[in-house]
């Protein structure tokens, strides 16, 4: 098939859509989209994040070095939508959105409760990079609903209903399961003569 090039641009499709919540030193607390945010280290756990030095959560993150990354289900997209579309600084979104906010543990930064899944950070470096700075920040614990666990102890995200975001539009990550990690290589077990 026939490739068309595009001039160089950021075409990572799709990525996971979080509801980022921050506090300033007033207490005020604000929630936010992120939608270039990634795995970047597993020990110790760094995430990064992409904010546009604009945003008024990146005022409030940069006075406190603390945030919490909150994973929104299916059923609040139109939330999530509100919160990427409307700016802290002339609204109180988390009123706006009707957002239950519960206290975190190892941050000063509260929790969205409606959010299956919740990690709460402090940030570890922040590097300028034009219309973005990158934001590395450490997941200190991580939040997630009882019911997304099995009597095994294994964390079921397909039950999570999460969502994800490409080129301007909100998709439900599929709970069809088309392998696992090591499948491609995975020695077939033989079968027992009777």
């Amino acid at each position: 098939m026939k490739k068309v090039q595009f001039k160089g641009s950021a075409m990572l499709n799709p990525v996971p859509v979080v509801l980022v919540t921050s506090k300033d030193n007033e207490a005020k607390v604000n929630a936010f989209t992120v939608g270039w945010i990634g795995t970047a280290c597993t020990r110790p756990p760094i995430v990064s994040i992409a904010i546009r030095p604009e945003r008024t959560s990146y005022k409030y993150i940069c006075e406190t070095k603390e945030l919490v990354i909150n994973l929104p289900n299916k059923s609040m997209v139109k939330k999530v939508d509100y919160c990427g579309v409307r700016s802290g600084k002339n609204t109180d979104k988390i009123k706006d959105c009707n957002f239950t906010l519960k206290n975190s543990d190892k941050v000063n930064v509260p929790m969205i409760e409606e959010c299956p899944i919740n990690l709460e950070c402090k940030v570890v470096d922040i590097i300028p990079l034009g219309t973005h700075h990158l934001f590395l920040c450490e997941i200190l614990c991580s939040n997630i609903d009882e019911n997304l666990i099995d009597k095994n102890g294994k964390i079921c995200f397909e039950k999570a209903n999460l969502i994800c975001y490409s080129h301007g539009e909100y998709y439900p990550v599929s709970r069809n399961v088309l392998g696992t990690f090591g499948y491609s290589v995975k020695k077939k077990k033989k079968r027992k003569k009777d």
